[in-house]
């Protein structure tokens, strides 16, 4: 995914501060992460789910893409809780 410029909503600043997560760790995430779930009907625009690890904690990254002007919206960022995950915390199990 190309990023010309990123955006960080006010949703996901206060959810990186309840969770203690970096600007750094979503970076990260974005870069090196792994897209795990599409959401191409999302509006305005499609929101693509990453996981990615930050000093050994995995975290989940909801970015929704314009993808006319290449600009990454950080909608939200959380730790997968393993009980409503996969072990490999891809795939939603409940």
């Amino acid at each position: 995914m190309i990023c010309k410029e990123i955006f960080l909503s006010d949703h996901i600043i206060s959810q990186m501060f309840k969770r203690n997560i970096s600007v750094e760790a979503v970076k990260l995430v974005l870069k090196n992460g792994e897209i795990i779930t599409r959401y191409t009907d999302d509006k305005p625009y499609p929101s693509y789910l990453f996981l990615g690890i930050k000093d050994n904690r995995p975290l989940h990254l909801l970015v929704d893409h314009d993808e006319d002007s290449e600009i990454c919206i950080m909608v939200t960022i959380y730790e997968p809780d393993r009980r409503l995950w996969s072990a490999d915390l891809k795939t939603k199990i409940k």
